[in-house]
């Protein structure tokens, strides 16, 4: 860029016409621009060396005539035999025409602006530069000792942009332009440097003695955790496995004791006195937590249901729980309960119902909880009348399939963890379930035996019907029953 300003600036000297213009004073700078709009001297001139060399190859000053003109050092080589010209070879040079002289202008000037650019954008890259190089020797120092890197001098800068040269046109900065390339070099071996640095410093230096200690002790920790989360997950399983064993063996152990119970009941007192299969009752004589009856059938997803049953407490405090339902998500899916000196409760995926029933005298009565879905409703019968009703008891939920119905226990958790303050004491028997609303008439009918209406869910069936822990079948006629009490 710089070559090719000057080639310009010396056509514009040699073709400028001799006498346009007053004579100039000589530049102070050897890089000045202003030799380019002096007036230039005959074709005969050649080229231009300095004052001297032009006032030698002028000629004499002619009395009365314009001073010789006057130009400055080292401006530009001389022009070859192509130096643009009008005249022929021989005759004297003519001036370019104003077309070319206005072209060669606005040449001049887009070559000013253009170098303007160039060396504003060479200022910013300095700055640029000096920003990073001294970033690049905090980063150095840091990783080197960070004390010394804080007190370290900033790396070498760069020279100062040189001023603009006179009459607006930038001088020439080669020692710039290779001062950049030489400072952008350097950083790029610095970077290198670092880069190659780094991977040694983090894998091949020696970390220190608390370092160390500080990893075996996160090694060791880590093994120990794995290990006790090991040892955990074993002794999990172990006690599941020995809990399932245990359970499996407890079952069977008290399935052969109530055989064997029963059977020396049959070789005692003869074969059982109840017929057909529903005239039987359970009873559980003593409030603990092993002794309850099971049903061997589920219910299905209900939306609605009746269950009714005859029942005779003998608890000093408390009902107890005649009957659970529980499922897998939930142990509280349908209960009948009454624990301590809290009334008697209905409770529906866990939600509660307050009961109105009297069920303590020592005699027998006839229970029947009725529920719907829609709305929660809600109706409670003893004896074969409403004793209260009510709505938004667990409201639009659906009974869960796949459960345990237990009788004489509370659930805990799926057919287990029984609690004997919450342990029915007495008997039980003609326990049904439906899966709708029965009418009032209807309840009223099976309260005053008038009515063999069955469970279409679940049946009282003495084959359908197991008892563990020592609770015992016996024969039951309701309607006798009821009248004896």
């Amino acid at each position: 860029m710089l070559a090719f300003l000057g080639a310009i600036i010396c056509i514009i000297a040699s073709v400028h016409p001799a006498g346009s213009a007053a004579p100039a004073a000589p530049a102070a700078d050897n890089d000045s621009a202003a030799a380019a709009l002096l007036p230039a001297a005959d074709k005969g001139l050649g080229a231009l060396h300095g004052p001297a060399e032009a006032l030698a190859s002028a000629g004499p000053r002619l009395p009365g005539g314009p001073p010789p003109p006057i130009f400055s050092r080292f401006v530009c080589t001389p022009l070859s035999a192509e130096c643009p010209a009008t005249g022929t070879g021989t005759g004297p040079a003519t001036g370019p025409g104003p077309e070319e002289l206005l072209a060669l202008r606005s040449a001049a000037a887009q070559l000013r602006r253009t170098a303007l650019e160039q060396k504003e954008r060479i200022r910013m890259d300095q700055e640029t530069i000096r920003e990073l190089t001294g970033k690049l020797s905090r980063c150095e120092g840091g990783l080197r000792n960070p004390a010394a890197a804080a007190a370290a001098p900033p790396a070498a800068g760069l020279r100062a942009a040189p001023r603009p040269g006179t009459m607006g046109h930038p001088p020439a900065e080669p020692p710039a332009v290779r001062e950049l390339e030489e400072a952008v070099r350097a950083l790029q071996d610095r970077i290198d440097r670092i880069e190659q640095e780094l991977p040694a410093r983090t894998n091949g230096s020696a970390p220190t003695a608390p370092a160390l200690a500080r990893d075996a002790l996160h090694t060791k920790m880590e093994q120990l955790e794995e290990q006790l989360l090991s040892k955990i997950l074993t002794l999990q399983k172990e006690r599941q496995a020995a809990s399932t064993d245990r359970s499996q063996q407890q079952h069977n152990i008290e399935k052969e004791l109530n055989s064997l119970q029963n059977r020396v009941t049959e070789l005692e007192h003869g074969p059982p006195g109840y017929s057909p299969p529903d005239a039987f009752k359970v009873t559980i004589p003593v409030q603990n937590n092993y002794m309850y009856a099971r049903m061997k059938k589920s219910l299905p997803e209900l939306y609605a249901f009746t269950i009714c049953l005859w029942l005779k407490s003998k608890a000093l405090a408390g009902l107890g729980t005649p009957f659970s339902y529980s499922v897998p998500s939930q142990a509280n899916e349908i209960v009948l309960l009454e624990w301590g000196t809290n009334p008697l409760e209905l409770l529906i995926n866990d939600k509660v119902a307050q009961l109105p029933l009297s069920l303590k005298d020592k005699a027998w009565h006839h229970v029947c909880v009725a529920w719907t879905t829609r709305d929660g409703k809600w109706s409670a019968y003893q004896d074969g009348e409403q004793r209260g009703a009510g709505e938004n008891l667990a409201s639009w939920h659906a009974i869960k399939p796949q459960g345990v119905i237990i009788l004489g226990q509370e659930q805990d958790t799926l057919g287990g963890r029984f609690d004997a303050t919450q342990a029915f004491v007495g008997e039980l028997a003609q326990f049904s379930v439906w899966d709708h609303m029965l009418a009032p008439a209807e309840i009223l009918g099976l309260a005053n035996c008038t009515s063999h209406l069955q469970g279409n869910v679940i049946q009282w069936d003495d084959q359908a019907v197991e008892v563990f822990g020592g609770a015992s079948k016996g024969g039951f006629a309701a309607c006798e029953e009821g009248r004896k009490a």
